[in-house]
């Protein structure tokens, strides 16, 4: 019979010492000859008429040294399971000589598995965390931009001949060119809409008056900046800022005459609503910003819980384990060194902190996806498809798009992991004490960029 000795290598990790028997693995050994015999395929002998003997000779030190593997392994899994041993990853064999598997002298063998424990640790105080909750200013000017933004958004284009300020809208063909304006054999060329405010403010008045067919010659770098700079580079499939040159061929001028604010834009915009006047509509329009920034708040509160926890909770971990364990994890041609694996090892424990982190929450707490959730973030998903639609689940197309959905396993699994997360930090949210702190939007915009460039996110 098969045991299994268990000792401390350091703290959470172990090493199993498994012994098996001879007659753990032989009766076996002698099946699997037989099946093999009955399935094997060998010229001058009819399918199912090998001898024993032959297979044992041809085939049986492979089975031999495979059995025992599979008996060793069947061992530490039960062993594993009897004794409730909570571990990290899978049971790391230590060197294996297979050259003591011998068919002809068969014995009995222990072999050696180092495993990791997982800690028992506690969780901070949700109470006592340090966080903020920030409500983000909406001031009237916003408001109005908004308006503006909606009227514009919803208005008619019109053709005008000639641009005559900035809300005009230049549909043009950009053109790569060398330094005299020749357009590059394979360079870019791409169509591309954009208001004449995108440009360079210093650039915008050698714009006034241009019409249809018109060319200009640009210097990328001296024509655009800012967030403008970005747009225009990702539509042009480049990384950065640049010095290229280009020809910019306006195959259009439009201009959008915005909508006038009355009762049918406003029943469009706020259906139901009975907004009546224009400051109806700017206090539905104030109550959506705020729906808004409140939910841009709430996940800057559950990144700050992310970090609380992350920083106060105090779990001890079985590196050396670990650090071996990554190790494993790379070709198997060729493993990773220590070097990369020290490299990887600080953004490894803190993923590994996380998880454990969240495991004890969710099950402390109970914390539950059931199928219906699943339901309702696919039609939710399929909202957002349709530009936030209204949709009826009775309706059989909606029916037949979430039951599709429900039988895709990799979806299903994916939804199910962000509700839970989601769930997670919910639950999180009404245990934690936040200080609410006014903030302006522009501030609460700056401070969400500087956090994210701090912590590589």
């Amino acid at each position: 019979m098969a045991t299994v000795i268990q000792h401390e290598v350091a703290p959470l990790h172990r090493q199993l010492d498994v012994t098996i028997n001879k007659e753990d693995y032989l009766p076996q050994f002698e099946k699997a000859i037989k099946e093999y015999s009955k399935k094997a395929n060998i010229p001058g002998f009819r399918k199912g008429m090998v001898p024993s003997g032959l297979i044992k000779k041809m085939y049986g030190n492979s089975l031999f040294v495979d059995e025992v593997l599979k008996t060793v392994d069947k061992e530490v899994i039960a062993y594993l399971q009897t004794e409730k041993l909570d571990i990290f990853a899978q049971p790391l064999p230590k060197e294996i000589d297979l050259k003591q598997l011998d068919l002809n002298k068969p014995d009995n063998y222990t072999f050696s598995f180092e495993v990791g424990m997982k800690p028992d640790f506690e969780l901070p105080d949700f109470s006592h965390l340090q966080l903020k909750k920030y409500k983000v200013e909406i001031t009237d000017e916003e408001v109005n931009e908004e308006v503006e933004r909606l009227r514009n958004r919803h208005g008619n284009m019109t053709e005008p001949e000639e641009v005559t300020g900035d809300d005009n809208v230049l549909n043009v063909t950009f053109i790569e060119t060398d330094g005299a304006g020749i357009a590059l054999e394979g360079g870019i060329k791409k169509d591309n809409s954009l208001l004449v405010k995108y440009f360079k403010e210093s650039l915008r008045p050698s714009l006034i008056g241009r019409k249809k067919d018109d060319e200009i010659q640009i210097v990328f770098d001296e024509a655009f900046e800012g967030k403008e700079a970005e747009w225009v580079l990702q539509d042009l499939g480049l990384d950065s800022s640049t010095d290229k040159h280009f020809k910019l061929l306006i195959t259009k001028v439009g201009l959008v005459e915005p909508r006038e604010l009355n009762a049918d834009f406003f029943e469009q915009l706020f259906p139901g609503a009975e907004v009546k006047s224009e400051e109806d509509f700017k206090a539905g329009l104030r109550e959506q910003l705020g729906t808004q920034w409140e939910s841009e708040s709430r996940n800057q509160l559950h990144h700050q819980i992310y970090h609380a926890l992350l920083e106060n909770a105090h779990i001890s971990f079985p590196e050396a384990f670990l650090k071996r364990w990554i190790k494993t994890q790379g070709d198997n041609k060729e493993q990773k060194t220590d070097e990369q694996v020290e490299q990887e090892f600080p953004n490894f424990l803190s993923q590994l902190k996380w998880t454990l982190i969240t495991e004890k929450i969710v099950g402390d707490n109970q914390i539950q996806v059931q199928q219906n959730d699943i339901r309702e973030f696919a039609k939710q998903q399929l909202l957002g498809y349709m530009g936030g639609a209204a949709l009826d689940e009775e309706q059989q197309w909606v029916t037949d798009y979430i039951d599709r959905m429900m039988k895709d396993k990799k979806y299903v699994e994916d939804s199910y992991t962000r509700i839970q997360m989601q769930k997670m930090f919910e639950f999180t949210e009404t245990q934690v004490s936040p200080a609410e702190v006014s903030i302006t939007k522009e501030d609460f915009t700056k401070m969400n960029e500087v956090h994210k460039h701090e912590h590589g996110e």
